[in-house]
């Protein structure tokens, strides 16, 4: 009888022959220094499918699974070898697998559903001992489906577990225990609107959540919650677990569009995912902020560097896969506080390379990783170290800050009643370190009220502390402690506050109003009284919040005030948060500010975002005008009737360089040279205008406002020295990152389409080819491209300095060293 692995390695062999696959070839992709990759294997899309998930047995082989199909056993060649990886199909019946693990001589799959099995985690064993699996339990049935649904399953750090990661439209299961504090709710203060093509409308929270889960599937416990896609985790040597979260793409240019973020998922952790216009800002204390935004892109699988043969800087390095630009990150962290600081890296990137999963394969000291998905091309990847560094074991950092011992101590008393958490926890409520303070009150809100020691209070004078302690009693006390929670809230604002701790006291004061009702009128004055001097602030985001408490209060000088601020505003995104706030607002209007509202959005008809920016902008107007009497909509119906000129990004561009006169034609040098001793007493706010006025926001994102496809530069300063800065303005041309150059795509006819890859399914590709324009694109049919090169030319213009003048370009430079800290040191 011919064997099982013969007659794969026939049937892998005529397919071959009959018509061979093609894969993105490693040597068209740009590799960390000292590293090769190699193309293992090719994948037959008509037999094997599209690889979309991957783990190792017990024997060290490769478990992989098709997404709308079968699982294999790949055995790969050994190191130094050309030969073809062995492959066989599994007999169990069982397939469609996004997340694979194996506990022992057990398989774990989830399954999102594709056609012949229901989404849900399964237990798939040997039962004659043949060395073959043959049966497959369903252990719990997950009411998701799609790209949103169940995804990945891994081990939890002591082995003895599991730990499932769930996408935002995949319903939530039932838990016996959790370690999120299980009062969370939409809390918005404002009504918030759902997506204007009406993606994920009517899904509320915990949105994309984390479980861990017993060997018998039975026991499901709840780790992290509040993401809105993510696909995976991954554990560190310390049993940290790390999160990589989707974007919601089609909110780019909004206030609310957050990138894909890699996070810190420490227990209880909520990361304020809501639907539509909903996402809670990152400074929101009932959530957590990211260790690192990453900029768009699709988050699938991820990994730590350990039992692979690298340098010890990769062994420790978080490696994480984008689907849609075709980049697998290396992160570094440092521990930092009761959390990490994040420096990523661009590890292997290629185009096409849609990342679906990647492990180290401890029996070789090699890193693999498969791309698929959608039922593009699939294919098999090794990635060794060829360098010359030592490769010897890493042991991780000797010593750790005290905050992590405890955070530790505090996260024992998570998802438990202990009659002496309360007492052990409340002296942490105000520490320095957001998560050290995240730890103590999670560990609050799970024991009864009745043993917090709020005695304490009476002589506490940190208004961190009192800060915190508000938040947990709006969050679990519900109206029997709004008058207390009032009360400490109060003497926490009683005296001066840093910026952050007024953000802190008015998402407090806004969780009262939310949870308990609203104010009486009395109580509605005296807060007014209070916050009223205090609007606006020279803090961007603080006048935002500022602007929603007085519009809910109904201030009367909420209309002017905020008006003021939008005409100000030199961001789409800022003047976008204001307007949608100002839609619900009843009071305090004019005719001149009515007028001067509603022709915002002749000027908005220009802008450019996602998908989904036009449709909210028209959303938000038309909730604005359904708020009209009947004279106020006819003093502003001529607005209303105008029918916007809309122009291109390139004219609205064009426009505002001509609105500034030419300076000089900036050398570096001379760039340079006024930076070398100007860099003090400068102007942030003018530094943030002059962000816009030389057309930086069009393209690149800077402390959550401007365009997504250059890169990120509020972290500019940790990379680059003044000098370094101003020649990549002045000469972008000069070295054209790889990260974000465009590519050039030649078509078999000769013809060449330019832009960067951002989606596929089968064989066709979505190409963004504006780069003004997030929402723009073009479809491309794989199989007439002849070719894909990265463009030597920079999308950036040349010459955005020259209508800047001396002060207007150190105040820009200080702006973008800054990382959005009006507090650095340039600004004192």
């Amino acid at each position: 009888m011919i064997s099982r692995i013969l007659l794969a390695s026939l049937v892998a062999s005529f397919t071959a022959l009959a018509a061979p696959p093609t894969a993105t070839s490693p040597d068209s992709m740009h590799v960390a220094k000292g590293f090769k990759v190699e193309l293992l294997h090719a994948v037959p899309n008509e037999t094997q499918g599209s690889w979309t998930a991957m783990a190792l047995d017990p024997k060290g082989r490769l478990t992989v699974a098709d997404q709308y199909g079968d699982l294999y056993t790949v055995t790969p060649p050994p190191l130094g070898r050309s030969d073809t990886p062995t492959i066989e199909k599994i007999g169990a019946p069982i397939g469609e697998a996004t997340g694979l693990v194996w506990m022992g001589d057990v398989l774990y799959v989830v399954v999102c559903k594709t056609g012949r099995y229901e989404s849900g985690l399964y237990r798939v064993t040997d039962t004659n001992a043949d060395g073959a699996l043959d049966k497959a339990e369903l252990l719990r049935e997950l009411d998701g489906k799609g790209d949103h649904g169940p995804h990945q399953v891994q081990l939890s750090p002591d082995g003895k577990s599991l730990v499932v990661t769930t996408g935002n439209m995949t319903k939530f299961t039932e838990v016996s225990s959790s370690t999120v504090p299980m009062v969370w709710g939409e809390d918005h203060l404002l009504p918030r609107m759902w997506d204007a093509r009406g993606h994920a409308k009517d899904i509320l929270a915990p949105g994309s959540v984390v479980y861990r889960v017993s060997p018998d599937g039975k026991d499901w416990t709840l780790l992290s919650a509040g993401n809105r896609n993510q696909y995976d985790v991954a554990f560190n040597r310390r049993g940290d677990m790390f999160g990589y979260d989707s974007d919601m793409e089609w909110d780019m240019n909004t206030p609310w569009y957050r990138p894909t973020r890699v996070t810190h998922a420490v227990s209880g952790s909520e990361f304020g995912w809501r639907s539509g216009s909903g996402v809670w800002p990152a400074h929101y204390v009932d959530s957590l902020p990211p260790l690192i935004d990453m900029g768009p892109g699709s988050p699938t699988s991820m990994v730590f560097g350990y039992g692979a043969k690298f340098p010890a800087k990769y062994q420790e390095a978080l490696f994480i896969c984008d689907w849609s630009y075709g980049k697998l990150y290396a992160l570094h962290l440092t521990p930092s506080g009761g959390t990490y600081t994040a420096v990523k890296e661009e590890f292997v990137q290629g185009q096409p390379l849609p990342l679906t999963d990647v492990l180290v394969r401890p029996q070789d000291g090699a890193m693999y990783f498969t791309t698929g998905g959608r039922k593009v091309q699939s294919a098999l990847y090794r990635v060794t170290y060829t360098g010359s560094e030592s490769t010897a074991a890493a042991q991780g950092e000797a010593k750790l800050p005290e905050e992590f011992a405890i955070r530790a101590k505090l996260e024992a008393f998570h998802g438990k009643k202990d009659a002496n958490a309360a007492t052990i926890a409340w002296p942490y409520l105000g520490h320095p370190d957001r998560f050290v303070r995240w730890a103590a009150r999670t560990a609050i809100e799970h024991q009864d009220l009745n043993t917090w020691p709020v005695e304490q209070l009476k002589d506490e004078t940190n208004p961190e502390a009192l800060l915190t302690a508000a938040l947990a009693g709006a969050r679990v006390g519900g109206e029997k402690a709004r008058e207390q929670v009032l009360k400490i809230l109060g003497k926490a604002v009683n005296g001066p506050l840093t910026d952050a701790q007024q953000l802190e006291a008015l998402r407090v004061l806004g969780l009262v109003f939310i949870r308990t009702g609203a104010p009486d009128d009395e109580m509605r004055g005296k807060i007014i009284e209070k916050l009223d001097p205090a609007f606006p602030t020279t803090n961007r985001v603080l006048n935002a919040e500022l602007s929603q408490m007085l519009i809910y209060l109904g201030a009367p000088s909420a209309a002017a005030k905020t008006i003021a601020l939008l005409e100000a505003a030199p961001t789409q995104e800022e003047q976008l948060e204001y307007v949608k706030s100002l839609r619900v607002l009843k009071t305090g209007w004019t005719p001149e500010l009515r007028k001067t509202y509603f022709s915002w959005f002749l000027k908005a008809a220009s802008y450019k975002g996602g998908a989904s920016f036009h449709g909210f902008v028209k959303n938000i107007k038309d909730e604005a005008v359904a708020n009209l009497d009947a004279p106020a909509k006819a003093e502003v119906q001529p607005i209303l009737d105008t029918v916007p000129k809309i122009k291109t990004p390139q004219e609205v561009l064009a426009e505002s360089l001509a609105g500034r006169t030419f300076v000089k034609a900036w050398t570096l040098d001379e760039a340079a040279a006024l930076a070398a001793n100007g860099l003090h007493g400068r102007n942030f706010d003018r530094g943030r205008k002059m962000f816009a006025a030389g057309a930086c926001v069009a393209c690149h994102r800077f402390d959550g406002e401007g365009g997504a496809m250059g890169p990120d530069l509020t972290m500019s300063g940790g990379r680059f020295t003044p000098r370094d800065l101003l020649e990549s303005i002045i000469d972008p041309n000069k070295v054209v990152s790889d990260q974000y150059a465009p590519n050039v795509f030649t078509m078999e006819d000769g013809s060449q389409i330019t832009g960067r890859l951002i989606n596929a399914s089968g064989d066709n590709y979505r190409v963004n080819t504006d780069m003004f324009d997030p929402s723009q694109s073009e479809s491309v049919s794989g199989k007439k491209i002849k070719s894909i090169e990265p463009s030597k030319i920079s999308l950036m213009l040349p010459g955005l300095l020259n209508t800047l003048k001396d002060d207007e370009i150190l105040d820009l430079v200080a702006y973008l060293l800054s990382g959005g800290d009006r507090n650095a040191a340039a600004f004192r």
